[in-house]
């Protein structure tokens, strides 16, 4: 399948130079608790406190035994524990059942009831045999968790067990010495949305920028971009967005396109997916890439990859100059399975041309300037003859001529219309309410950063507490790949059992906090 792929060897080679060392620590358990059914609680799930860990360090386990550690927050890494035969000696191997969870959820429910459309290996569950105890193990795979189930399956009739010492080494890239304290006047609730989005980010920073540390753990180019984003606030490891533009760049498809996502192992390579606007996102990425850096030789280097998106891209349009709307394309923009794309991918389109434009005029490509300028006037022109709705005063999308909050929140960030008119939009949009809303965090981030672009200040802190607040009161500790207030156990894979519990996409309150509310000063200004 690679020979079909467009290799830049030399790309590649950059990038893996630019692979991060990860830091390590030991994190032990907190406390025991119980995972008990509750239909009150947030996914129908309660926890309860059950003793200390001290407690289950002591104890001992007899075959049928269970207990569930809780590490007090999420954790990514590698789990070793010891153990000890107690009354006698081991005449038979040990087994054990292991069970992970980010969330209550994995624990409670039963995984042999899972009828998701996502592969059952994603779920994290492990029988192992211990053969001579007593003795140490570490578990070979990377486990992404808060709650972890032991249960002793089998040992003999002679002799019980007892976990003298527990731990996880979690492994992230994120150097959290380089994280600037927020000033002590920023509200307490802003506080903890900041703390809790670089908890997800830095859990997310491994190799690469991953779009989940549970599952994918792919590098997705949508993920990338808002993570890059939020980095740059915080950990400042732009080395390491470097690197994810260089394989990207390094690895397209068969066409040139930027792929959507990539994997590292066993070696680097890109897969097949094409998404019509992620292919796009290099464009912005890189810009804000070099916004961040002022890395001329990279942006040199990308450029072509950046223009060659573009004209990619424009081959879509029809004689209209609108993006073509059939059966042979797919454009990301939320999960949602009745939102039309049409206008959220023209809104794209615009948005990626703008940023193109001011990036040929930064390295003086003057073809590349007029190229983009036409291209991105005509798309402005074409989006306001045949998608906009005079009398409905929206934009519309496909044949159906749908209103979606999508449609309006990639037109808003395009800036189609103007200013005050944007704010008009974003306002209809809200007391409106159309029924094609929103349900991921990165919808959500692209609706927050439409407020603030067009000076909605207060709106857009008012979204981030009532959304990704909300998340916290249902208990995350990191923010979630999806998540409905309306419908709380939504999936877009048919189980909630396999969301992401800490994805990358939903890290970006600490950008906005840090970007839109802390001035040069390091003053709050909200």
């Amino acid at each position: 399948m690679m020979s079909s792929k467009r290799i830049t060897q030399a790309f590649v080679d950059r990038a893996e130079a630019l692979t991060p060392q990860l830091h390590k620590a030991r994190v032990y358990p907190k406390r025991q608790v119980e995972i008990v059914a509750n239909e009150q609680a947030f996914q129908g799930w309660e926890v309860k406190d059950a003793g200390t860990a001290e407690a289950f360090n002591a104890g001992t386990l007899r075959q049928g035994d269970s207990v569930v550690l809780d590490f007090g927050d999420h954790q990514v890494g590698y789990v070793t524990f010891s153990i000890r035969n107690v009354d006698s000696n081991a005449d038979a191997p040990l087994r054990l059942g292991l069970v992970f969870g980010e969330m209550p959820c994995e624990i409670g429910e039963d995984f042999a009831n899972y009828d998701g459309w996502l592969s059952r290996s994603w779920l994290q569950d492990e029988i192992i045999n211990v053969d001579v105890l007593p003795g140490t193990v570490t578990l070979p795979r990377r486990y992404t968790f808060r709650y972890m189930k032991i249960t002793v399956l089998a040992t003999s009739i002679r002799y019980h067990v007892t976990f003298p010492e527990l731990y996880c080494e979690t492994v992230t890239s994120a150097d959290e010495e380089n994280v600037v304290p927020l000033p002590g006047d920023v509200p307490d609730d802003l506080r903890e949305l900041d703390r809790v989005g670089i908890k997800t980010l830095r859990d997310c920073m491994q190799t690469v920028f991953e779009d989940g540390p549970k599952r994918d753990r792919r590098l997705w180019i949508g993920d990338l971009r808002l993570q890059a984003l939020v980095n740059y606030e915080t950990f400042r490891s732009n080395d390491l967005v470097k690197r994810c533009l260089y394989l990207f760049a390094g690895m397209r498809l068969e066409d040139g396109q930027v792929g959507a996502c990539l994997y590292e192992k066993p070696h680097p390579f890109v897969d097949d997916i094409y998404l019509y606007d992620y292919s796009l996102f290099f464009i912005a990425t890189l810009y804000d890439y070099y916004a961040a850096t002022q890395d001329r030789q990279s942006l040199l280097e990308l450029w072509p990859i950046a223009v060659e998106q573009a004209e990619i891209a424009l081959k879509r349009l029809d004689e209209r100059g609108i993006v073509r709307d059939d059966d042979t394309w797919y454009c990301f923009l939320d999960w949602h399975d009745d939102l039309n794309k049409q206008a959220g991918a023209q809104a794209a389109l615009i948005y990626n041309l703008k940023r193109g434009l001011l990036l040929a005029r930064e390295l003086g490509d003057s073809a590349a300037e007029t190229f983009m300028q036409t291209a991105c006037r005509q798309a402005t022109a074409a989006a306001m003859a045949h998608l906009w709705d005079e009398e409905r005063q929206f934009f519309v999308s496909g044949e159906g001529r749908q209103v979606s909050w999508a449609s309006q929140i990639w037109m808003a960030l395009a800036a189609v219309l103007d200013n005050a008119e944007t704010a008009a939009l974003l306002d209809r949009l809200m007391r409106e309410n159309p029924a094609i809303g929103m349900s991921t965090p990165y919808l959500y981030h692209h609706f927050v950063e439409a407020l603030l672009e067009c000076g909605e200040r207060e709106k857009a802190l008012a979204q981030m507490r009532a959304y990704w607040g909300e998340m916290l009161a249902d208990g995350a500790d990191t923010f979630w790949e999806l998540y409905n207030p309306a419908d709380k156990r939504l999936s877009p894979y048919g189980s909630n059992l396999v969301n992401s519990y800490c994805h990358a996409w939903s890290c970006t309150p600490s950008y906005f906090i840090r970007k839109y509310f802390i001035d040069r000063e390091g003053k709050y200004t909200g």
